[in-house]
């Protein structure tokens, strides 16, 4: 990302780029745990895991 970001800023001088540093400190943080909530990757992760297991007790009998 830092590539990008030093392309968009190139034609700004200092002032602009330090107000508009996606590093800065206004930004949005999500704890690791409501991230997996809300993801559509973790949703489908889990329940690929869970389709497997059920898969895999139907095929092999346990």
């Amino acid at each position: 990302m830092s590539v990008a970001v030093d392309v968009a800023n190139s034609d700004r001088d200092a002032d602009e780029r330090t107000a508009r540093n996606p590093y800065g400190e206004d930004r949005i943080e999500v704890d690791e745990d409501q991230l997996r909530t809300l993801s559509p990757s973790a949703w489908l992760g889990a329940l690929s895991s869970r389709l497997d297991g059920v898969a895999n007790r139907l095929i092999w009998r346990q």
